[in-house]
Protein backbone atom coordinates (compact mmCIF):
# COMPACT_ATOMS: atom_id res chain seq x y z
CA UNK A 1 0.00 0.00 0.00
CA UNK A 2 1.36 3.39 -0.86
CA UNK A 3 1.85 6.15 1.73
CA UNK A 4 -1.46 7.79 0.89
CA UNK A 5 -3.41 4.67 1.87
CA UNK A 6 -4.72 3.91 -1.60
CA UNK A 7 -4.29 0.55 -3.29
CA UNK A 8 -3.31 -0.31 -6.83
CA UNK A 9 -3.03 -3.34 -9.08
CA UNK A 10 -1.48 -3.91 -12.50
CA UNK A 11 -2.62 -6.51 -15.04
CA UNK A 12 -0.28 -7.63 -17.82
CA UNK A 13 -2.14 -8.48 -21.00
CA UNK A 14 -5.37 -7.08 -22.41
CA UNK A 15 -6.84 -10.35 -23.72
CA UNK A 16 -9.84 -12.13 -22.26
CA UNK A 17 -8.02 -13.36 -19.13
CA UNK A 18 -6.59 -9.90 -18.48
CA UNK A 19 -9.96 -8.25 -18.95
CA UNK A 20 -11.69 -10.62 -16.54
CA UNK A 21 -8.88 -10.14 -14.02
CA UNK A 22 -9.14 -6.35 -14.33
CA UNK A 23 -12.90 -6.51 -13.79
CA UNK A 24 -12.46 -8.49 -10.57
CA UNK A 25 -9.62 -6.35 -9.23
CA UNK A 26 -11.54 -3.14 -9.91
CA UNK A 27 -13.90 -4.11 -7.08
CA UNK A 28 -11.06 -4.29 -4.55
CA UNK A 29 -8.35 -1.82 -5.62
CA UNK A 30 -8.54 1.94 -5.93
CA UNK A 31 -6.73 1.86 -9.28
CA UNK A 32 -6.17 -0.98 -11.75
CA UNK A 33 -3.81 -0.41 -14.68
CA UNK A 34 -4.21 -2.70 -17.69
CA UNK A 35 -0.98 -2.96 -19.71
CA UNK A 36 -0.67 -4.34 -23.24
CA UNK A 37 1.79 -4.07 -26.12
CA UNK A 38 -0.97 -3.73 -28.70
CA UNK A 39 -3.09 -0.78 -29.73
CA UNK A 40 -6.19 -2.34 -28.17
CA UNK A 41 -8.57 0.47 -29.01
CA UNK A 42 -7.41 0.87 -32.61
CA UNK A 43 -9.45 0.08 -35.73
CA UNK A 44 -7.62 -3.21 -36.45
CA UNK A 45 -9.36 -5.65 -34.12
CA UNK A 46 -7.12 -8.51 -35.29
CA UNK A 47 -4.27 -7.32 -33.11
CA UNK A 48 -0.75 -8.73 -33.40
CA UNK A 49 -0.74 -10.10 -29.85
CA UNK A 50 -3.59 -12.44 -30.75
CA UNK A 51 -2.42 -14.32 -33.85
CA UNK A 52 -5.20 -16.86 -33.40
CA UNK A 53 -7.81 -14.11 -33.22
CA UNK A 54 -8.82 -14.70 -36.84
CA UNK A 55 -10.03 -18.19 -35.95
CA UNK A 56 -13.14 -19.52 -34.26
CA UNK A 57 -13.41 -19.06 -30.49
CA UNK A 58 -16.18 -20.57 -28.43
CA UNK A 59 -17.56 -19.13 -25.22
CA UNK A 60 -18.94 -22.20 -23.47
CA UNK A 61 -22.13 -21.92 -21.47
CA UNK A 62 -20.39 -21.58 -18.12
CA UNK A 63 -18.22 -18.85 -19.61
CA UNK A 64 -21.31 -17.00 -20.79
CA UNK A 65 -22.80 -17.22 -17.31
CA UNK A 66 -19.68 -15.77 -15.67
CA UNK A 67 -19.38 -13.05 -18.31
CA UNK A 68 -22.97 -12.02 -17.63
CA UNK A 69 -22.27 -12.05 -13.88
CA UNK A 70 -19.30 -9.74 -14.32
CA UNK A 71 -21.08 -7.49 -16.84
CA UNK A 72 -24.87 -7.59 -16.38
CA UNK A 73 -26.73 -7.14 -19.64
CA UNK A 74 -23.74 -7.84 -21.88
CA UNK A 75 -25.38 -10.89 -23.47
CA UNK A 76 -28.33 -8.84 -24.70
CA UNK A 77 -25.94 -6.11 -25.82
CA UNK A 78 -23.88 -8.52 -27.90
CA UNK A 79 -26.99 -10.04 -29.45
CA UNK A 80 -28.25 -6.57 -30.33
CA UNK A 81 -24.88 -5.89 -31.98
CA UNK A 82 -25.02 -9.00 -34.13
CA UNK A 83 -23.96 -12.07 -32.14
CA UNK A 84 -26.03 -15.22 -32.70
CA UNK A 85 -27.77 -16.76 -29.71
CA UNK A 86 -29.65 -19.96 -29.02
CA UNK A 87 -29.92 -22.95 -26.73
CA UNK A 88 -26.58 -24.74 -26.31
CA UNK A 89 -28.14 -28.08 -27.26
CA UNK A 90 -31.35 -27.41 -29.12
CA UNK A 91 -29.79 -24.90 -31.53
CA UNK A 92 -26.35 -26.50 -31.92
CA UNK A 93 -25.88 -29.54 -34.14
CA UNK A 94 -23.27 -31.85 -32.64
CA UNK A 95 -22.00 -34.74 -34.77
CA UNK A 96 -19.79 -37.24 -32.98
CA UNK A 97 -18.58 -40.51 -34.49
CA UNK A 98 -20.70 -39.66 -37.56
CA UNK A 99 -23.87 -39.61 -35.42
CA UNK A 100 -25.95 -36.56 -34.65
CA UNK A 101 -26.70 -35.97 -30.98
CA UNK A 102 -30.31 -35.49 -29.99
CA UNK A 103 -31.09 -31.78 -29.94
CA UNK A 104 -33.11 -30.83 -26.89
CA UNK A 105 -33.53 -27.87 -24.55
CA UNK A 106 -30.55 -27.64 -22.20
CA UNK A 107 -31.44 -24.44 -20.38
CA UNK A 108 -28.06 -23.02 -21.36
CA UNK A 109 -27.28 -20.02 -23.53
CA UNK A 110 -25.02 -20.45 -26.55
CA UNK A 111 -23.59 -17.15 -27.79
CA UNK A 112 -21.58 -17.21 -31.01
CA UNK A 113 -19.40 -14.40 -32.37
CA UNK A 114 -15.86 -13.70 -33.53
CA UNK A 115 -13.04 -13.40 -31.00
CA UNK A 116 -12.50 -9.68 -31.72
CA UNK A 117 -16.23 -9.11 -31.18
CA UNK A 118 -16.21 -10.85 -27.79
CA UNK A 119 -13.04 -9.09 -26.74
CA UNK A 120 -14.09 -5.59 -27.80
CA UNK A 121 -17.43 -5.82 -26.00
CA UNK A 122 -15.86 -7.05 -22.78
CA UNK A 123 -13.05 -4.48 -23.07
CA UNK A 124 -15.52 -1.63 -23.52
CA UNK A 125 -17.26 -2.61 -20.29
CA UNK A 126 -13.95 -2.91 -18.43
CA UNK A 127 -12.63 0.44 -19.63
CA UNK A 128 -15.89 2.08 -18.60
CA UNK A 129 -15.03 1.34 -14.96
CA UNK A 130 -13.92 4.63 -13.38
CA UNK A 131 -10.86 3.21 -11.60
CA UNK A 132 -9.40 1.32 -14.60
CA UNK A 133 -6.52 2.87 -16.52
CA UNK A 134 -5.39 1.53 -19.90
CA UNK A 135 -1.72 1.64 -20.83
CA UNK A 136 -1.68 0.36 -24.40
CA UNK A 137 1.25 0.17 -26.81
CA UNK A 138 3.38 -0.39 -23.72
CA UNK A 139 6.17 -2.95 -23.55
CA UNK A 140 6.68 -4.89 -20.33
CA UNK A 141 10.24 -4.67 -18.99
CA UNK A 142 10.63 -6.31 -15.57
CA UNK A 143 9.18 -6.71 -12.13
CA UNK A 144 10.01 -4.33 -9.29
CA UNK A 145 10.83 -6.43 -6.22
CA UNK A 146 11.94 -5.94 -2.64
CA UNK A 147 15.63 -6.27 -1.82
CA UNK A 148 15.19 -9.84 -0.67
CA UNK A 149 13.20 -10.80 -3.79
CA UNK A 150 10.25 -11.97 -1.69
CA UNK A 151 7.77 -9.24 -2.57
CA UNK A 152 6.73 -7.79 -5.93
CA UNK A 153 6.20 -4.05 -5.64
CA UNK A 154 5.23 -3.14 -9.18
CA UNK A 155 6.22 -3.31 -12.81
CA UNK A 156 8.68 -1.49 -15.05
CA UNK A 157 7.30 -0.69 -18.51
CA UNK A 158 8.20 1.16 -21.69
CA UNK A 159 5.21 3.23 -22.84
CA UNK A 160 5.48 4.04 -26.54
CA UNK A 161 7.99 6.81 -27.12
CA UNK A 162 8.86 7.13 -23.43
CA UNK A 163 11.61 6.03 -21.08
CA UNK A 164 11.33 3.03 -18.75
CA UNK A 165 8.67 3.84 -16.16
CA UNK A 166 7.74 2.24 -12.85
CA UNK A 167 4.13 1.34 -12.14
CA UNK A 168 4.00 0.77 -8.36
CA UNK A 169 1.44 -1.86 -7.36
CA UNK A 170 0.22 -3.84 -4.39
CA UNK A 171 -0.55 -6.69 -6.79
CA UNK A 172 0.70 -7.59 -10.28
CA UNK A 173 -1.29 -10.17 -12.24
CA UNK A 174 0.33 -11.75 -15.30
CA UNK A 175 -2.29 -12.48 -17.96
CA UNK A 176 0.17 -12.20 -20.84
CA UNK A 177 -0.66 -15.59 -22.34
CA UNK A 178 1.26 -18.69 -23.29
CA UNK A 179 4.43 -16.67 -23.90
CA UNK A 180 4.47 -15.35 -20.33
CA UNK A 181 7.90 -14.43 -18.98
CA UNK A 182 6.90 -15.22 -15.40
CA UNK A 183 8.93 -18.48 -15.28
CA UNK A 184 12.09 -16.60 -16.34
CA UNK A 185 11.45 -13.74 -13.92
CA UNK A 186 11.02 -16.19 -11.05
CA UNK A 187 14.22 -18.07 -11.85
CA UNK A 188 16.11 -14.78 -12.11
CA UNK A 189 14.89 -14.00 -8.59
CA UNK A 190 16.25 -17.31 -7.32
CA UNK A 191 13.03 -19.31 -7.23
CA UNK A 192 12.80 -22.92 -8.43
CA UNK A 193 11.90 -23.66 -12.03
CA UNK A 194 8.13 -23.82 -12.55
CA UNK A 195 7.19 -27.48 -13.24
CA UNK A 196 5.79 -27.76 -16.76
CA UNK A 197 3.66 -30.43 -18.39
CA UNK A 198 3.44 -30.73 -22.17
CA UNK A 199 1.52 -33.02 -24.50
CA UNK A 200 2.30 -32.92 -28.19
CA UNK A 201 -0.84 -32.99 -30.33
CA UNK A 202 0.41 -31.45 -33.58
CA UNK A 203 -2.86 -29.63 -34.20
CA UNK A 204 -3.36 -27.35 -37.16
CA UNK A 205 -6.46 -25.54 -38.31
CA UNK A 206 -7.59 -23.24 -41.06
CA UNK A 207 -10.40 -20.72 -41.03
CA UNK A 208 -12.49 -19.12 -43.73
CA UNK A 209 -15.35 -16.62 -43.51
CA UNK A 210 -18.53 -16.94 -45.56
CA UNK A 211 -21.89 -15.44 -46.28
CA UNK A 212 -24.34 -18.28 -45.72
CA UNK A 213 -28.13 -18.01 -46.09
CA UNK A 214 -30.02 -18.74 -42.89
CA UNK A 215 -31.96 -21.61 -44.41
CA UNK A 216 -28.73 -23.54 -45.00
CA UNK A 217 -28.31 -23.89 -41.22
CA UNK A 218 -31.79 -25.44 -40.91
CA UNK A 219 -32.53 -23.48 -37.73
CA UNK A 220 -29.18 -24.10 -36.03
CA UNK A 221 -26.60 -21.47 -35.12
CA UNK A 222 -23.63 -23.84 -35.16
CA UNK A 223 -22.78 -27.18 -36.75
CA UNK A 224 -19.94 -29.06 -35.05
CA UNK A 225 -18.49 -32.17 -36.68
CA UNK A 226 -16.04 -33.47 -34.09
CA UNK A 227 -12.81 -35.33 -34.90
CA UNK A 228 -12.83 -38.98 -33.85
CA UNK A 229 -10.46 -41.92 -33.80
CA UNK A 230 -11.89 -43.20 -37.08
CA UNK A 231 -11.74 -39.78 -38.78
CA UNK A 232 -9.29 -37.53 -36.87
CA UNK A 233 -10.50 -34.42 -38.66
CA UNK A 234 -13.14 -31.98 -37.52
CA UNK A 235 -14.82 -28.71 -38.42
CA UNK A 236 -17.13 -26.10 -36.93
CA UNK A 237 -19.43 -23.90 -39.01
CA UNK A 238 -21.00 -21.14 -36.97
CA UNK A 239 -23.07 -18.01 -37.35
CA UNK A 240 -21.27 -14.94 -36.00
CA UNK A 241 -21.48 -11.16 -35.95
CA UNK A 242 -21.60 -9.05 -39.07
CA UNK A 243 -24.07 -11.37 -40.79
CA UNK A 244 -21.19 -13.76 -41.43
CA UNK A 245 -20.39 -17.39 -40.76
CA UNK A 246 -17.00 -18.68 -39.65
CA UNK A 247 -15.72 -22.11 -40.65
CA UNK A 248 -12.72 -23.58 -38.86
CA UNK A 249 -11.47 -27.00 -39.99
CA UNK A 250 -8.83 -28.82 -37.98
CA UNK A 251 -6.72 -31.96 -37.79
CA UNK A 252 -4.15 -33.38 -35.40
CA UNK A 253 -0.72 -35.00 -35.64
CA UNK A 254 0.22 -33.05 -38.74
CA UNK A 255 -2.94 -33.81 -40.72
CA UNK A 256 -3.82 -30.18 -41.28
CA UNK A 257 -6.35 -28.61 -43.65
CA UNK A 258 -4.84 -26.98 -46.75
CA UNK A 259 -5.19 -23.24 -47.29
CA UNK A 260 -5.93 -23.34 -51.01
CA UNK A 261 -9.72 -23.04 -51.48
CA UNK A 262 -10.13 -26.32 -53.37
CA UNK A 263 -8.01 -28.33 -50.94
CA UNK A 264 -9.79 -26.72 -47.99
CA UNK A 265 -13.18 -27.76 -49.31
CA UNK A 266 -11.93 -31.27 -50.08
CA UNK A 267 -10.70 -31.58 -46.49
CA UNK A 268 -14.18 -30.66 -45.21
CA UNK A 269 -15.75 -33.10 -47.66
CA UNK A 270 -13.65 -35.88 -46.09
CA UNK A 271 -15.19 -35.44 -42.62
CA UNK A 272 -17.22 -38.19 -40.99
CA UNK A 273 -20.47 -36.38 -41.84
CA UNK A 274 -21.38 -34.27 -44.90
CA UNK A 275 -23.39 -31.57 -43.11
CA UNK A 276 -20.89 -28.71 -43.29
CA UNK A 277 -19.81 -29.56 -46.83
CA UNK A 278 -23.45 -29.38 -47.94
CA UNK A 279 -23.90 -26.02 -46.18
CA UNK A 280 -20.88 -24.62 -48.00
CA UNK A 281 -22.40 -25.48 -51.36
CA UNK A 282 -24.78 -22.58 -50.70
CA UNK A 283 -22.12 -20.25 -49.28
CA UNK A 284 -20.21 -17.27 -50.64
CA UNK A 285 -16.56 -17.15 -49.47
CA UNK A 286 -15.41 -13.82 -48.08
CA UNK A 287 -11.68 -14.59 -47.95
CA UNK A 288 -9.13 -17.34 -48.50
CA UNK A 289 -8.46 -19.87 -45.73
CA UNK A 290 -5.94 -18.80 -43.09
CA UNK A 291 -3.89 -21.36 -41.12
CA UNK A 292 -2.72 -21.59 -37.52
CA UNK A 293 -0.77 -24.30 -35.68
CA UNK A 294 -1.00 -25.41 -32.07
CA UNK A 295 1.74 -27.97 -31.41
CA UNK A 296 1.37 -28.82 -27.72
CA UNK A 297 -0.84 -28.56 -24.68
CA UNK A 298 1.10 -26.65 -22.01
CA UNK A 299 0.53 -26.38 -18.28
CA UNK A 300 2.68 -24.60 -15.74
CA UNK A 301 2.14 -26.14 -12.31
CA UNK A 302 2.60 -23.12 -10.09
CA UNK A 303 0.61 -24.93 -7.40
CA UNK A 304 3.52 -27.37 -7.01
CA UNK A 305 6.08 -24.68 -6.17
CA UNK A 306 7.38 -24.53 -2.60
CA UNK A 307 7.84 -20.77 -2.55
CA UNK A 308 6.52 -17.79 -4.50
CA UNK A 309 6.84 -14.01 -4.11
CA UNK A 310 3.93 -12.10 -2.63
CA UNK A 311 2.23 -9.44 -4.70
CA UNK A 312 2.40 -11.47 -7.91
CA UNK A 313 -0.08 -13.90 -9.52
CA UNK A 314 -0.45 -15.59 -12.91
CA UNK A 315 -3.72 -16.34 -14.72
CA UNK A 316 -5.21 -17.63 -17.98
CA UNK A 317 -3.13 -19.14 -20.78
CA UNK A 318 -0.01 -18.07 -18.90
CA UNK A 319 -0.84 -20.97 -16.56
CA UNK A 320 -2.48 -23.49 -18.90
CA UNK A 321 -3.35 -23.62 -22.59
CA UNK A 322 -4.73 -26.70 -24.24
CA UNK A 323 -6.29 -28.14 -27.38
CA UNK A 324 -8.32 -25.26 -28.87
CA UNK A 325 -10.76 -27.62 -30.59
CA UNK A 326 -12.49 -28.06 -27.23
CA UNK A 327 -13.12 -24.29 -27.05
CA UNK A 328 -12.35 -24.13 -23.32
CA UNK A 329 -9.85 -21.25 -23.31
CA UNK A 330 -12.11 -18.23 -22.77
CA UNK A 331 -14.28 -20.13 -20.31
CA UNK A 332 -11.28 -21.29 -18.26
CA UNK A 333 -10.16 -17.64 -18.15
CA UNK A 334 -13.60 -16.80 -16.75
CA UNK A 335 -13.32 -19.59 -14.17
CA UNK A 336 -9.86 -18.31 -13.23
CA UNK A 337 -11.36 -14.89 -12.53
CA UNK A 338 -13.78 -16.40 -10.01
CA UNK A 339 -10.82 -17.87 -8.12
CA UNK A 340 -9.02 -14.53 -8.26
CA UNK A 341 -12.12 -12.77 -6.93
CA UNK A 342 -12.22 -15.13 -3.96
CA UNK A 343 -8.59 -14.44 -3.06
CA UNK A 344 -8.78 -10.65 -3.21
CA UNK A 345 -12.19 -10.45 -1.54
CA UNK A 346 -10.98 -9.43 1.92
CA UNK A 347 -8.76 -6.65 0.58
CA UNK A 348 -5.64 -7.96 2.32
CA UNK A 349 -2.45 -9.50 0.91
CA UNK A 350 -3.05 -12.54 -1.31
CA UNK A 351 -1.34 -15.83 -0.43
CA UNK A 352 -0.02 -16.83 -3.88
CA UNK A 353 0.42 -20.55 -3.17
CA UNK A 354 -3.13 -20.80 -1.77
CA UNK A 355 -4.36 -18.98 -4.87
CA UNK A 356 -2.54 -21.35 -7.24
CA UNK A 357 -3.85 -24.37 -5.33
CA UNK A 358 -7.44 -23.17 -5.73
CA UNK A 359 -6.81 -22.18 -9.34
CA UNK A 360 -5.72 -25.74 -10.10
CA UNK A 361 -8.55 -27.42 -8.23
CA UNK A 362 -11.44 -25.09 -9.07
CA UNK A 363 -10.63 -23.90 -12.60
CA UNK A 364 -7.97 -25.92 -14.39
CA UNK A 365 -7.76 -29.56 -13.29
CA UNK A 366 -11.13 -30.69 -14.64
CA UNK A 367 -10.72 -28.99 -18.02
CA UNK A 368 -7.10 -30.07 -18.37
CA UNK A 369 -7.93 -33.69 -17.54
CA UNK A 370 -10.86 -33.63 -19.95
CA UNK A 371 -8.75 -32.23 -22.78
CA UNK A 372 -5.70 -34.45 -22.25
CA UNK A 373 -7.83 -37.57 -21.82
CA UNK A 374 -9.73 -36.77 -25.02
CA UNK A 375 -6.46 -36.24 -26.90
CA UNK A 376 -5.17 -39.61 -25.70
CA UNK A 377 -8.11 -41.30 -27.42
CA UNK A 378 -6.14 -40.76 -30.64
CA UNK A 379 -3.53 -43.55 -30.91
CA UNK A 380 -0.79 -41.32 -32.30
CA UNK A 381 -0.84 -38.87 -29.40
CA UNK A 382 2.00 -39.53 -26.97
CA UNK A 383 1.15 -40.10 -23.32
CA UNK A 384 0.37 -42.72 -20.72
CA UNK A 385 -2.98 -44.40 -21.09
CA UNK A 386 -3.67 -45.51 -17.57
CA UNK A 387 -6.48 -47.98 -16.78
CA UNK A 388 -8.50 -45.02 -15.52
CA UNK A 389 -8.10 -43.15 -18.81
CA UNK A 390 -8.97 -46.25 -20.83
CA UNK A 391 -12.06 -46.73 -18.69
CA UNK A 392 -12.99 -43.06 -19.21
CA UNK A 393 -12.62 -43.46 -22.99
CA UNK A 394 -14.97 -46.43 -22.95
CA UNK A 395 -17.55 -44.62 -20.83
CA UNK A 396 -17.46 -41.45 -22.94
CA UNK A 397 -17.83 -43.51 -26.12
CA UNK A 398 -20.95 -45.14 -24.66
CA UNK A 399 -22.20 -41.75 -23.48
CA UNK A 400 -21.86 -40.27 -26.96
CA UNK A 401 -23.65 -43.25 -28.46
CA UNK A 402 -26.49 -42.93 -25.96
CA UNK A 403 -26.66 -39.16 -26.57
CA UNK A 404 -27.36 -39.82 -30.24
CA UNK A 405 -30.63 -41.57 -29.33
CA UNK A 406 -31.69 -40.31 -25.88
CA UNK A 407 -32.58 -36.69 -25.08
CA UNK A 408 -31.83 -36.95 -21.35
CA UNK A 409 -28.31 -38.26 -21.95
CA UNK A 410 -27.71 -35.70 -24.70
CA UNK A 411 -28.81 -32.84 -22.46
CA UNK A 412 -26.63 -34.01 -19.58
CA UNK A 413 -23.60 -34.63 -21.80
CA UNK A 414 -23.85 -31.23 -23.44
CA UNK A 415 -24.17 -29.49 -20.07
CA UNK A 416 -20.95 -31.24 -19.05
CA UNK A 417 -18.99 -30.23 -22.15
CA UNK A 418 -20.34 -26.69 -21.68
CA UNK A 419 -18.73 -26.81 -18.19
CA UNK A 420 -22.08 -25.96 -16.61
CA UNK A 421 -22.25 -29.31 -14.75
CA UNK A 422 -19.58 -31.58 -13.31
CA UNK A 423 -18.94 -34.80 -15.27
CA UNK A 424 -20.10 -36.88 -12.28
CA UNK A 425 -23.73 -36.11 -13.23
CA UNK A 426 -23.32 -38.66 -16.02
CA UNK A 427 -22.96 -41.34 -13.35
CA UNK A 428 -26.30 -40.56 -11.75
CA UNK A 429 -28.28 -43.83 -11.76
CA UNK A 430 -31.02 -42.80 -14.19
CA UNK A 431 -28.43 -41.63 -16.73
CA UNK A 432 -25.84 -44.35 -16.19
CA UNK A 433 -28.51 -46.98 -16.80
CA UNK A 434 -29.25 -45.44 -20.20
CA UNK A 435 -25.59 -45.00 -21.03
CA UNK A 436 -24.49 -48.51 -20.12
CA UNK A 437 -27.66 -50.15 -21.37
CA UNK A 438 -28.30 -52.01 -18.13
Amino acid sequence: MNPHGTTSAVVLGGGIAGLFATRVLADRYDTVTLVDRDHLTGPNLLRRGLPQGHHLHGLLSRGQQITEEHFPGITDQMVADGAAVGDASNDVRWILNAKRLVQTDSGLVCLTASRPFFESHIRDRVLALPNVVLSEQTDISRLEVSDDGKHVRGLWVFPEGEHETLLPADLVVDASGRGSRAPVWLEDLGYERVPEEKHKIGMGYATRYYKIPDEAFEGDISVNTVASVDVPRGCICQKIDGGRAIVTAYGILGDHPPTDPEGYLDFIKSLAAPDIYHILQKAEPLNDPVAYKFPTNLRRHYELMSDFPSGFLVIGDAVASFNPSYAQGMTVAALDSIVLRKHVADGGPVDPLAYFKDLAEDAIDGCWDMAVSSDLAFPGVEGERTPEITETHEFISKTQEAASRDADVSRAFQRVIGLADHYTVLHEPHLETKILGV
